[in-house]
């Protein structure tokens, strides 16, 4: 489809996620709806059969916040507990294995959870203190956890105190901060850690020059940021141009977006 059509069957819709070619939508009474691929159960129904329209995931109520991976989903509870499902081949589930689940299992030792993000096969969960848990893939650094070694349960992000959002991109991380400054991490070689260099990095690195940010959003290997007045920065790949400063230049720094 060219032009955007009405997904079949829903209302009550709070929020939406998009994974590799899987949607998910939060509906106001705390179920969670899905549809697109399922070779890996990341449509949580209990099966590995692909939809074409949505259909419920499985045993999930009272959920708060979803986000999707490449082939992995994940739902925060009102509880600040976290549900994970789909493919799991790096621990992006983060329940210890490594073990694909077509249903909705419980991430262990995650309590007061306010949101999660996912990449494309590692998972954050924000606390409520201003925390982040990382897991699963890790071999850029984007679990920030000072190391490249994979996860198949939660750690802690180093020195990560009071972060207000996470976004993730294919193998990157950022977090606001609640001074309107953002910090990032991982795969760095389109420069979308926006730190002035395309150095991966195993840690929170400041993104250079930014401040009075409202929202972060990352794509696959670039990252937008809304400031505070309204305008939008953004830095990283910029092949297609996909940063709107009139180029095709890869950015390692934000960049204004223009006419916004």
């Amino acid at each position: 489809r060219s032009t955007p059509v009405t997904v079949s069957g829903l209302t009550g819709t709070v929020a939406v996620a998009a994974g590799s070619s899987h949607s998910l939508v939060l509906l106001e009474s705390g179920a969670v709806k899905a549809w697109g691929s399922n070779g890996n159960g990341q449509l949580g129904d209990g099966t590995v059969t692909a939809r074409s329209t949505p259909v419920t995931v499985s045993g999930l109520t009272g959920t708060v916040a979803v986000a999707a991976g490449s082939a992995h989903s994940l739902a925060v509870r009102s509880d600040g507990t976290v549900r994970a499902w789909g493919l799991n081949g790096n621990g992006q589930l983060g329940d210890g294995t490594t073990t694909q689940r077509n249903s909705p299992g419980v991430v262990p030792g995650l309590t007061g959870v306010v949101a999660v993000a996912a990449g494309s096969a590692h998972s954050l969960a924000l606390l409520s203190d201003g925390t982040v848990r990382a897991w699963g893939l890790n071999t850029y650094g984007q679990l920030g956890d000072g190391t490249t070694t994979q996860r198949n349960s939660p750690v802690a992000v180093s020195g990560l105190a009071r972060a207000v959002s996470v976004t993730a991109g294919n193998n990157d991380t950022l977090a606001l901060l609640p001074d309107g400054t953002a910090r990032g991490w991982g795969l760095n070689t389109s420069g979308q850690l926006g730190d002035g260099t395309t150095t991966s990095r195993g840690a929170p690195t400041a993104v250079s020059g930014l401040a009075g940010v409202a929202a972060l959003g990352a794509g696959g290997t670039h990252v937008l940021a809304v400031g505070a007045d309204g305008t939008v920065r953004a830095w990283g790949d910029n092949t297609y141009g996909q940063l709107g400063d009139g180029s095709l230049a890869m950015r390692s720094t934000p960049v204004l977006v223009y006419g916004l």
